[in-house]
């Protein structure tokens, strides 16, 4: 899959390459200095930082050593453990690995002090460049190393992924699926250990057979336990990475065994089972060879499945995505994507304690036909993703916590509405609701039509995000709400003047007096018609209609292009204005005159006009307040200019495309 360039000038990795073995010039990026705030965003940097070049720190620098594995990765002074658990599961799957760290780089004859990878970043692939100037204490790595001191690919590709995220700082704390699906376009699943299915072994060996990745960790109570060595040789609040599943006999039966490693590269498990245990020397001396296999002290251990659920409290596992799995791999997964936003004033409605919101969240439809291989049910991994909040950090953003529910579609219906909702419970839904970058769960659905509803717990908060439907079949899904269209009804006839209603003989003397001698009425003169006429009408509480709407309602209503309107034209424009009243007033249900933005997609549907999210969210943003209110004018300008374009523009709107 193609990689899109990240560079601020647009150019590509082999671009300036080139340019700098032709100048005979080390590159320098100038999007990722080497600086203080590359390093941290929050303080000033607590160590005396050096950046140098790989080859002033030893003689024979090298890119990869004997092939890339797991004991390269050693963790330095960053909080970033949860990076190298990723990191080391990364390397035991080589083509996923070759696409992360593209091999066409070295200290070669090629060498002119840039490097580059690859991170998947919202449903795209992008090529991150870097120089390789890496911060350094006494001439010594102080991240990221390798066992190796003249091994550089890990301390590169951690300077790449901080310069994808802001800053260096911003790894501090993260969750290692984050890292995993980045390094992969994956999709993770969280469990418990001590509240799993009963089937987890099944789950992680079918996992590890797909070619996933996958760690897991200790759980602290306080931060005085993190990184604390427990006497069985395992550390709490640490990520470690899950590298093998197996079974083998044992004393007439069979135990479960799972592989761990630790990315500080030593402290191991000290049980059962581990390095040097008296376990090893019982079972077949071909199957202890095969599963002993380049076993020593570099922080990777075996531990019995029942031993590890008891010691361990989480397990990530990172399934791939069709694309990134290779030929031989035993399963595939089928995925649907979507991006969408939560904007506030119009479809950022919080989750179902905001009932009167709730509603206007994105809504997205999965159809489910086919159950799983010898099962009567369909196997589906929902993912909801909020994007780019590690490099939002430093302006002062934060995670916000989100979830998701699923209901039982009913057919044929574009988007529901409150009612809906109101009635209708959840057939499932996130476990909670929870401040992390994806909240991703498992379900086991009959076929049928679903409704899933991404949400941010709180209405009224605005994010990004990425939605991906992951099943074991092939499944539909599409955005609801989307559609872009109008049924309006033909505006009706005038009267003539002898079948007039009191109500029109009164516009008229009113449009007489107002109008002049020509008859018709100019922008200014529509202003005082309108303001005469509404001032009336006591069950409207405004501050007068404005020039603006005015202007508007003479494009929709002069049919012979004069720039004014007549009286049988104005005539025609107020039965439609009494309808927008009627349906304005429907809304304004405390007689405020104002409506919420968020009933502006039912407002609309109303007045025969569908729109979608995007265009929804653009009016909410255009003619709505801080409060997420519209009033009466900017309501009639805007049903005004969406029946002008409607009308007389139907294709322009159709294209409308929002930034």
């Amino acid at each position: 899959m193609f990689a899109i360039s990240t560079q601020s000038d647009g150019k590509t990795f082999e671009q300036l390459r080139q340019e700098c073995l032709k100048k005979k010039k080390l590159f320098e990026d100038p999007d990722f200095p080497a600086c203080d705030a590359s390093l941290y965003y929050s303080q000033s940097v607590p160590l005396n930082f050096e950046w140098k070049r790989p080859g002033e720190l030893c003689k024979d620098p090298q890119f990869i050593v004997d092939g890339a594995d797991r004991t390269d990765i050693c963790q330095g002074a960053l909080g970033d453990c949860w990076l190298l658990a990723a990191i080391a599961s990364l390397t035991l799957h080589k083509e996923t690995f070759a696409r992360v760290v593209p091999l066409d780089q070295g200290f070669d004859h090629s060498y002119a002090g840039i490097f580059h990878f690859q991170f998947w970043q919202h449903n795209r692939w992008l090529d991150v460049v870097v120089d390789d100037r890496l911060p350094t204490v006494r001439n010594r790595l102080v991240l990221v190393h390798s066992a190796s001191s003249n091994e550089f690919w890990s301390a590169l590709l951690e300077k790449a992924y901080a310069k994808l995220n802001g800053s260096y700082e911003s790894l501090k704390g993260g969750s290692t699926l984050e890292a995993m699906e980045d390094f992969t376009g994956g999709v993770g699943e969280t469990y418990e250990t001590k509240s799993a299915p009963a089937d987890l072994f099944n789950i992680l060996k079918k996992a590890h057979d797909r070619g996933s990745m996958m760690g897991c960790s200790i759980d602290i109570t306080s931060s005085a336990e993190s990184e604390a060595q427990t006497t069985t040789g395992l550390v709490k609040g640490h990520a470690y990475s899950i590298t093998g599943i197996e079974e083998v006999k044992y004393r007439g039966g069979t135990v479960r065994l799972i592989r761990i490693r630790n990315p500080w590269g030593q402290v191991e498990w000290n049980g059962p089972w581990s390095d040097n245990a008296k376990e090893w020397g019982i079972i077949d001396s071909s199957e202890k060879k095969r599963i002993l296999l380049n076993s020593m002290d570099d922080g990777e251990f075996w531990m019995e499945f029942e031993d590890f659920k008891a010691n361990y409290d989480k397990v990530e596992i990172c399934n791939l995505t069709p694309d990134a799995l290779t030929d031989d791999t035993k399963h595939k997964w089928e995925v649907n994507v979507f991006e969408g936003n939560w904007i506030r004033g119009s479809t950022a409605g919080g989750c179902r304690n905001f009932i009167d919101t709730f509603w206007t969240n994105p809504q997205f439809k999965l159809t489910l036909k086919e159950t799983d291989d010898h099962r009567d049910h369909c196997s589906v991994i929902i993912a909801l993703m909020q994007k780019n909040r590690r490099a939002l950090r430093k302006e002062g953003f934060d995670l916000e916590t989100i979830g998701f529910a699923i209901y039982e579609a009913p057919d044929d219906v574009d988007h529901l509405g409150k009612d809906f909702f109101r009635y209708n419970g959840s057939k499932a839904r996130s476990k909670t609701y929870i401040n992390v970058r994806e909240i991703s769960e498992r379900f086991n659905l009959p076929p049928g039509n679903y409704l899933l509803v991404p949400t941010t717990f709180q209405a009224h908060q605005e994010a990004d995000f990425l939605i991906r439907v992951f099943s074991e079949k092939e499944a539909e899904a599409i955005e609801m709400g989307n559609k872009v269209d109008a049924d309006l009804p033909d505006p009706p006839m005038p009267s003539l003047p002898k079948d007039e209603t009191a109500e029109e003989k009164g516009l008229r003397r009113l449009f007489e007096k107002i109008s002049g001698s020509d008859q018709a009425v100019s922008v200014v003169e529509l202003q005082q018609v309108l303001n005469g006429v509404l001032s009336r009408r006591k069950e409207i509480k405004f501050d007068g209609v404005s020039l603006n709407t005015c202007h508007s309602i003479i494009n929709l209503m002069d049919a012979d292009n004069s720039g004014q309107l007549e009286f049988q034209e104005f005539k025609v424009f107020w039965e439609k204005m009494k309808k927008w009243i009627v349906l304005f007033l429907s809304f304004d249900t405390d007689r405020s005159g104002k409506m919420s933005t968020y009933e502006l997609r039912l407002a609309l549907k109303a007045a025969g006009m569908n729109l979608n999210n995007k265009l929804l969210q653009l009016l909410a943003l255009r003619f709505g307040d801080d409060n997420y209110e519209i009033d009466f004018d900017d309501y009639l300008t805007c049903i005004v200019r969406l029946e002008n374009m409607f009308s007389k523009h139907c294709t322009s709107i159709l294209s409308i495309e929002p930034s």
